[in-house]
């Protein structure tokens, strides 16, 4: 391992997520070992690290088939019918402690074997979703899931998957890129969306906000909806118009009246997406904040020729391209509020309450 000489101390401090359920299984620890970074492998200085769903889903289980609930249902507490050996987001048993936390900015202060030196000292973006192999056959692993992550003063992760970013952005900013931002323009790049009406859900948080400005980049009118309270902040982000999330979205745009419906929210509302899609349309999710479980009649589906597309898996070239939009300044970030990484509690508070637009950050210090 090459290292700046005397910089890197023997411990940190963390937030350790010790089993699944609420806010009382983070522990935030001053004496957690630093990582030590192997072949290949950066060890990064954590300069902000953005609060995100999946971070408060793997906590309280919520991707356990037996929970049904919209995510913020059990967001402070966890939920009671939850199945351990299947509460991973890759439907897999979770493995304790582990440092959660999905986004990380930081700089790289330590390389393991096979990584050249000449990388420490660069500001980086660590790949929140990190995959491999083809999507016919694909294997995913996510920060702060699969491998500790970015709630605590250092990570490490392989060289490959932190890239360098160049840009006058604050590290607090460019921390509310990575699980967001991937996420939208995975959807993005998985319905290939061009110069078309697409209608965003839950348009004003991290993954929603994000959408509405890659798809904008992609000369796309979007159509939001979102809370009428946050109607001006949604507008700014760079929305076509905005739908109150409690309107009938049938009476207010009709049937067939978009081309692609990004979705995050499902839930009892989900009926309506699929009949204000176009004949030939596409539906394209990566959420079910308001629930996981909707009623599709099939013969929506089928008799509209729709085509229906989940959105996990993430070809490299999605990262590398927020990198590039970020560095041409095409994009911007969308920062409401941050938190030292001791009051993750706090955060992760004012995140399930939902009264912001955009991205919130834990800051270690």
């Amino acid at each position: 391992m090459t290292l700046i000489p005397d910089t890197i101390p023997d411990t940190m401090h963390a937030v350790v997520l010790t089993g699944h359920g609420g806010f009382d299984k983070l522990e935030y620890q001053t004496d957690v070992a630093v990582p030590t970074p192997a072949v290949g492998e950066v060890l990064i200085r954590v300069r902000g690290a953005g609060v995100n769903n999946t971070d408060i889903n793997t906590r309280t289980a919520w991707y356990s088939k037996n929970v049904t609930e919209a995510t913020c249902d059990g967001g402070a507490d966890g939920f009671d019918s939850l199945e351990d050996d299947s509460a991973g987001w890759a439907g897999t048993a979770f493995e304790f402690p582990r440092i959660q936390g999905a986004d990380c900015c930081g700089h790289i202060v330590a390389v393991g074997e096979g990584v050249d030196e000449s990388r420490i000292g660069e500001r980086v973006l660590v790949r929140t979703m990190i995959p491999f192999g083809e999507p016919e056959q694909w294997e995913c692993i996510c920060t702060g899931s699969e491998r500790d992550g970015a709630f605590a003063q250092y990570m490490k992760t392989e060289s490959i998957h932190a890239l360098a970013v160049k840009s006058d952005w604050s590290d607090v900013e460019l921390a509310s890129i990575p699980c967001a931002y991937s996420t939208a323009e995975g959807m993005l790049h998985r319905a290939s969306v061009g110069a078309e009406t697409v209608l965003i859900t839950g348009a004003s948080g991290g993954v929603g906000s994000a959408a509405i400005q890659l798809a904008k980049r992609r000369g796309a009118r979007v159509i939001a909806v979102a809370s009428a309270s946050k109607s001006d902040q949604v507008l700014a982000a760079g929305a076509d118009q905005v739908i109150d999330r409690n309107a009938d979205l049938i009476a207010e745009l009709g049937h067939n009246a978009v081309d692609v419906v990004v979705d995050l929210v499902a839930g009892p509302k989900w009926p309506s997406l699929p009949d204000v899609v176009r004949p030939g349309g596409r539906y394209v999710t990566s959420g079910a904040i308001a629930g996981p479980i909707v009623d599709l009649d099939v013969r929506t589906l089928y008799l509209k020729d729709l085509t229906f597309f989940g959105a996990t898996w993430q070809p490299m070239e999605v990262f590398e391209n927020l990198v590039g939009y970020i560095e041409r300044g095409e994009i911007k970030p969308l920062v409401a509020a941050s938190y030292p990484l001791k009051d993750i509690e706090q955060a992760q508070s004012d995140f399930l309450e939902k009264k912001f637009t955009g991205k919130l950050v834990l800051v270690p210090e």
